[in-house]
């Protein structure tokens, strides 16, 4: 069976990996033993937290015509392809899909886990920006991969600052 695919689908996606790192970021600053680490994981779950926003406002831009499929899948290969780039990309936050952060490791750690998911972030929505059609659509995919480029600006500049 096929499916059909549109630029707000791709936008509760992100919505949903943002706001699950945030969380993720939360429970970490409540595990954090030092202060710094916990301020670090604090500034991750707010960075994140607005950027769930960001897209949550895009979505309620969305007009009824972008909310249509664009994409007819009769092999269901997007849908394998989505499910795949989901299931690879959804640690951000974590040491790896299965591994959560322990909270014992340093701010430069952390700071190079969270460069590895923002890039991932990067490549996810890269790929789904060819799952959607329209000048629209895609520009709204573009802005997505725009704010992860910013995440991972943010965390660079963090990054170096400890050095």
């Amino acid at each position: 069976m096929g499916i059909t695919f549109n630029v707000d689908e791709i936008l509760q996606i992100a919505e949903h990996i943002e706001r699950n790192a945030g969380r993720f970021y939360r429970r970490a600053a409540a595990k954090a033993r030092d202060s710094s680490m916990k301020t670090l994981f604090e500034d991750l779950a707010v960075m994140e937290d607005g950027h769930a926003e960001v897209f949550s406002a895009m979505r309620g831009r969305l007009t009824e015509q972008q909310k249509e499929p664009t994409v007819f899948d009769p092999d269901d290969q997007i849908g394998l392809y989505l499910q795949a780039m989901a299931d690879g990309k959804g640690y951000e936050g974590k040491l790896s899909p299965d591994q959560e952060l322990t909270g014992r490791e340093t701010a430069e750690q952390v700071l190079n886990i969270a460069l590895r998911a923002e890039h991932n972030s990067v490549v996810f929505y890269v790929g789904l920006k060819a799952l959607v059609r329209g000048d629209q659509a895609e520009a709204q995919v573009e802005k997505i991969i725009q704010e992860e480029m910013g995440h991972i600006a943010t965390l660079y500049r963090r990054l170096i600052s400890l050095a």
